[in-house]
């Protein structure tokens, strides 16, 4: 899952909508800085504050991404793309089709739940805005193998750039995705592969219920209520 399927029923609690972002932001801005459930749980005391919400984030996130990569539509779906993938990119091209077949599906899903319910993403972000950065990284750094000073600087980026409405295109996907290779010293990904990320979002739109771990009526095409769920 990513940041959108992790935190979209939490944007009435931004500190705990964060610490569903937090894992995430990590492997962006400092991948030597770890978050473990062990580690976690003793900050998670339900006192509602913002470190305990931050802590209850980050143990949701860790339980919804162990849930996702263990259903079969998460296995189906993310080797069908790869298959799809390495079609487009040479069977000499290793290992990039299954990081990219793995990680497409969980951007497209992202993309899928967004045109669904698009004024949740309004409150996702407002929910970012609220935060106070200085505070999610002294907390994270409590909480973490090792620590870090880039969170800070991370979050209003994340706020302005709000690069998860490109998810809802596959043509922008493309080009994040590109932006990816880029940070990893990876060969730029062809135009083709848009076409790949389209047929991907069709079987994903078909499937999302069976990705999630919470019931499919919260991301009904219907829903129109945006309370979220403890």
């Amino acid at each position: 899952m990513n940041y959108f399927a992790h935190g979209m029923r939490f944007c009435d609690r931004p500190y705990f909508l964060a610490g569903t972002a937090c894992p995430d932001w990590l492997s962006v801005a400092d991948r030597r800085v770890r978050l473990r459930a062990r580690r976690v749980e003793p900050f998670a005391d339900g006192s509602e504050s913002p470190e305990a919400e931050i802590a209850a984030g980050i143990l949701q996130h860790l339980e919804d991404d162990q849930h996702f990569h263990q259903t079969r539509t998460f296995v189906e779906t993310s080797a069908e793309l790869t298959r799809l993938i390495r079609r487009v990119l040479g069977p000499e091209d290793g290992f990039r089709p299954g990081f990219l077949g793995h990680i497409a599906t969980e951007l497209i899903l992202d993309g899928v739940l967004i045109e669904r319910d698009p004024q949740c993403l309004d409150d996702y972000y407002r929910a970012i805005d609220a935060l106070d950065g200085e505070l999610v990284q002294r907390t994270v750094n409590k909480m973490a193998r090792g620590e870090t000073n880039r969170l800070v600087g991370l979050i209003p980026r994340f706020h302005a750039e709000q690069f998860l409405r490109d998810y809802l295109d596959s043509v922008r996907l493309l080009y994040r995705l590109n932006q990816v290779m880029r940070r990893i010293k990876l060969r730029q990904l062809p135009d083709e592969l848009a076409d790949v990320f389209d047929t991907g979002r069709e079987f994903i739109r078909e499937r999302a219920s069976e990705l999630l771990p919470f019931p499919s009526a919260d991301v009904s095409p219907a829903n129109t209520n945006h309370k979220t769920h403890r």
